[in-house]
């Protein structure tokens, strides 16, 4: 146990299990072909201390910006200690970047020196790397990121002797910047101190018991505060063991390696897990199943075991809201999927749904130190967090728009609290339009309704200037692979028809959707649908399939296949 939590910075903590925990193993690194490594507290520091010593031969300016760009590993997180130890400032990126953003934000941050990881698809990358910019390869990177300027993490962490002593960062000092997953416009570099990894770190012991005992998989993105604070940050500070996922085709081994007891994921996931159970065994048959006292509990174990949760005590959903039906079915197998509401701009240090108090629906009541109010003009949700950014580097001016007067943040989401405190989202106040009859419609809410039904994976309400609202709809991996081996058609669309009357029902008039339009092509990060985060742009869907808008209106049919 770390005495005096509240006084240490990242690095108090890391030196802390380097000399109480050494031969402990903290990380756990699949390398493919089913060789797997196991790096302890001492060795991890070991090769983070000879990095650090490198970092500093080079005789950057002092606080400099070094990049990171790659998917989850243990060495992420190590050449993050040793940008901090060599007293640098670390700038993630996510691996899912076109070369064009790699481009603006290694410029915009100034960043002098890159680190390269595990990277899907390197070459179309490449290209927004500054021919002049040195890289560090790590291990699992690309091999022969760059033939010219390019040293491997391996050589350096071989000729350099490790750094003495224990450098440590003063709590107001920048310790990253990271680039918001720009799901409108450039991203923005919000800047972070260590104080408010101190204070994630620290405050939110409070609400979740955490503890050396623990197990987490790292599979969201680093570059993302709420992967970085969830599972990076609370591993150093609380020294819980941390398994990385090797790919999207062996994650359900990586699951069952890792045998999870804190298991974090964002709503397009959770989302899956639940459409691929209700296709093996529809819902109906599951509720009759669940009724049955000693059948039901075992059944419900099951389906746990086969998601790989069966060991998990604290399961975490955030970054998107989760349609409640979903939420009320995983609470009902046993599991208490706990909310939680942050961005970028406060470290996601804002809201959390406490165990045992939670209501569907809702975000969960505000964390400790933080204040949070609805504006009572626009309804916008305003939040002072002691996570609160240092501001959006270089951009002075919209630091003050995105801030009140009296120090607030404006989140851009709407909302409303409870009596007893807690957050309702209900939408974005940017994502609010106007139909031609000239009545607002808050997408969000709708999509929710429509995101509960096991046939559909993601929608967005669209209707901007349209006499009616419709629904795109991507229906689920699974529904799709059936309707490809000779499911009914009719049928699934006899159900999404049944939907959209269901869903309308509960709407007010100016509201309700037209029709339910299913589209061909999936949505992903790839093609620009989806922020890394996994979140809707729903600039970009709009814009795609605005040509067929007025066809899809005058057809006059609930239900329309693209």
């Amino acid at each position: 146990m770390i005495e005096n939590l509240g006084e240490k910075t990242p690095l108090d903590c890391l030196y802390h299990w380097e000399k109480n925990s050494p031969d402990e193993v903290h990380f756990v690194q699949p390398f493919g072909n089913g060789e797997v490594r196991e790096y302890t507290w001492k060795q991890a520091m070991d090769q983070a201390r000879r990095m650090a010593a490198y970092l500093q031969s080079l005789n950057l300016p002092p606080k400099s910006q070094i990049a990171i760009l790659g998917k989850n590993s243990a060495h992420w997180l190590i050449a993050d200690w040793a940008i901090w130890m060599a007293g640098h400032a670390s700038v993630p990126l996510y691996p899912t970047l076109n070369a064009d953003t790699v481009q603006y934000i290694l410029e915009h941050s100034e960043s002098k020196l890159l680190f390269v990881g595990k990277l899907d698809d390197w070459d179309s990358m490449k290209s927004g790397v500054p021919a002049d910019m040195s890289i560090i390869s790590l291990p699992l990177s690309p091999e022969n990121p760059r033939a010219d300027n390019c040293k491997t993490w391996d050589d350096i962490i071989a000729a350099t002797e490790p750094m003495q002593g224990e450098p440590n960062r003063g709590f107001d000092e920048l310790a990253t910047i990271v680039y918001t997953s720009g799901s409108t416009g450039r991203p923005k570099g919000v800047m972070q101190s260590f104080n408010s990894f101190r204070v994630v770190g620290t405050l939110m012991s409070d609400i979740v018991p955490v503890g050396p005992d623990d197990r987490m998989l790292s599979y969201l993105p680093l570059a993302h505060v709420a992967e970085r604070i969830v599972v990076g940050n609370n591993s150093t500070y609380f020294g819980f063991r941390v398994y990385f996922a090797e790919s999207l085709e062996t994650f359900v081994n990586d699951l069952k390696r890792a045998r999870p007891t804190i298991f974090f994921s964002v709503p397009r996931l959770w989302t899956k897990f639940h459409l691929a159970v209700c296709d093996k065994m529809p819902l109906k048959k599951q509720k009759k199943l669940f009724r049955i006292p000693f059948l039901g509990k075992k059944v419900k174990g099951k389906i746990l075991e086969g998601l790989g949760l069966e060991n998990v005590r604290i399961a975490l959903t955030g970054a998107a809201p989760l349609p409640p039906p979903i939420i009320q079915w995983y609470r009902d197998l046993g599991l208490e999927l706990l909310e939680a509401y942050g961005m970028s701009e406060n470290m996601a240090y804002s809201h959390f749904t406490r165990p045992g108090k939670a209501r569907v629906g809702y975000v969960g009541h505000a964390n400790d130190g933080v204040d949070c109010r609805i504006n009572p003009d626009t309804g916008e949700i305003e939040i002072k967090s002691p996570g609160q950014m240092m501001g959006y580097y270089k951009q002075p001016d919209k630091t003050a728009e995105d801030m009140t007067e009296d120090g607030y943040f404006k989140t851009g989401d709407m909302g409303e609290i409870d009596e007893q405190g807690r957050l309702r989202i209900t939408g974005r106040v940017k994502d609010l339009f106007k139909t031609s009859k000239g009545k607002y419609v808050a997408p969000v809410p709708i999509e929710n309704k429509l995101g509960a039904h096991p046939r559909v994976e993601v929608s967005c309400v669209c209707g901007a200037d349209q006499p009616a609202t419709f629904a795109l709809v991507l229906l689920g991996e699974d529904t799709q692979a059936a309707l490809s081996n000779g499911l009914n058609k009719t049928a699934v669309e006899q159900e999404l028809s049944d939907l959209l009357d269901e869903v309308n029902a509960t709407l007010d008039p100016h509201e309700q959707m037209a029709c339910a339009v299913v589209v061909k092509e999936p949505w992903g990060i790839e093609n620009g649908m989806l922020t890394p985060t996994m979140k809707i742009r729903r600039n970009v869907i709009e814009e795609r399939y605005a040509p067929n808008v007025s066809q899809w209106l005058g057809a006059r049919s609930k239900v329309i296949w693209e």
